[in-house]
């Protein structure tokens, strides 16, 4: 297994919408296994492959208190969605340090593939029922701050770019 690089926002790669997954093989399965390994030494509670610049439908979420339920996602769709939203306050991986508050369906129904390539179907409500939405998102291209307003986005962008910037001069004086 290995900790794959997370892109980060406003990296242009993860509005790449993903492709679906044409055949359950070693090779999603490692990929699987690697994402799991990276989600769970971020830390996070969901990491999609858009976000370690692989574009295929694969998603892994662990909203579980001990860590040790993952749940393996190829090729999902949400079938339904409920007309009750709830505000969830969001992070991400791919957006360090940011949190805000963002309207979802409170619960949704999902169909997906295991990494078996066995198909089967859940009902999410709560905090996996925004995961997988937010996990969903990236697989389509959009990043959770997307859903904010354009004020908000640019504050954003504005604290992400400063980050970067002094994250930068400090590499450069340890290399000197």
């Amino acid at each position: 297994m290995a900790l794959l690089p997370i892109l980060q926002y406003p990296d242009e790669r993860l509005h790449t919408v993903a492709k679906p997954v044409e055949q359950v093989d070693d090779r999603i399965r490692q990929l699987v296994k690697d994402m799991a390994e990276t989600m769970y030494d971020a830390p996070g509670v969901g990491l999609a492959a858009t976000q370690v610049d692989v574009h295929e439908r694969v998603v892994v979420i662990d909203v579980s208190e001990q860590g040790d339920e993952l749940l393996v996602l190829i090729n999902p769709e949400i079938t339904w969605y409920s007309e009750e939203t709830k505000i969830h306050e969001e992070g991400c991986l791919s957006v360090a340090g940011i949190y805000d508050k963002v309207e979802r369906a409170s619960e949704i129904k999902v169909k997906a593939l295991n990494e078996k390539g066995e198909s089967y179907e859940f009902h999410a409500a709560g905090l996996l029922a925004v995961c997988v939405q937010h996990e969903l998102d990236h697989l389509d291209g959009k990043v959770f701050v997307e859903h904010l307003s354009i004020l908000k986005q640019t504050r954003i962008l504005t604290r992400l770019r400063k980050q970067q910037r002094e994250a930068r001069k400090a590499e450069a004086k340890v290399s000197v």
